[in-house]
């Protein structure tokens, strides 16, 4: 894949205009977009339907994590909206995953849609081995990552959601057919914000990443355009 493909750019914005506005601007070199839980709970379904009618692919990030037949409507919902990508959370464990899958697929044949690919959430970036901890997991960063990834592609998922950081010891634990989402990218020189396990786009794409997931660098920039294009040739260089 080219750079171009492998580029999510994050919507972490909170109104319609400002998310379009974005998607305008970025739409000359990118293609994917992700939209996460404060601008899907502000602007609803139908912002998915206009980043779709700009040409722009869309990853929703909802994280869903609930009873497995709830999961299972809402996967069927996403593929019904035209999303290519979204996310449910490992955490709600193997037998959710599955239903969420097996639901996916049924609706997709019997109405001949596309099926969106599915992503499980190993543990949230911004966590550290000490919030882990707090939460009652015993195991370590590395190993809970692997272990739910390993979970998921069991269950029928298509990939997986993690710190760039862990995307080697997943590529080596899953092979190469599952998909590696990260986010917690950083451009050289720049902030972690509230990231504790960051990477920059060549080293993580080097640790096995398919798709990068990157926001504040781009979305916050006095040009984002031009931070896209930055991230982009230091991803070519990988």
């Amino acid at each position: 894949m080219q750079a171009s493909d492998r580029l999510i750019v994050a919507l972490d914005v909170g109104s319609r205009e400002n998310a379009l506005s974005l998607v305008t601007a970025l739409r000359p070199k990118v293609q994917r977009f992700k939209i996460g839980t404060e601008l899907f709970t502000t602007c609803g379904p139908p912002l998915v339907r206009e980043i779709l009618e700009k040409g722009g692919q869309v990853f929703l990030d909802l994280k869903y994590h609930d009873i497995p037949n709830t999961v299972a409507r809402a996967a069927v919902a996403a593929a019904r909206l035209g999303v290519g990508m979204f996310t449910l959370h490992l955490s709600g464990g193997s037998m959710m995953a599955r239903r969420a899958v097996d639901e996916l697929e049924a609706h997709c044949q019997v109405y001949r849609v596309p099926r969106p690919k599915v992503l499980g959430v190993t543990v949230l970036t911004s966590l550290s081995a000490d919030d882990l901890e707090e939460i009652g997991v015993g195991r370590s960063i590395e190993d809970q990552v692997v272990a739910l990834a390993e979970m998921g592609k069991s269950a029928g998922l298509d990939g997986v959601v993690c710190s760039p950081r862990e995307a080697r010891i997943i590529r080596e634990a899953c092979g190469r057919d599952l998909l590696i989402v990260t986010p917690g990218i950083r451009p050289e020189g720049s902030e972690q914000d509230d990231q504790s396990r960051t990477l920059t786009p060549r080293v993580a794409l080097e640790a096995g990443a398919d798709y990068l997931v990157v926001g504040r660098p781009i979305v916050k920039a006095a040009d984002p355009l031009e931070a896209a294009e930055t991230i982009l040739l230091q991803m070519d260089g990988a």
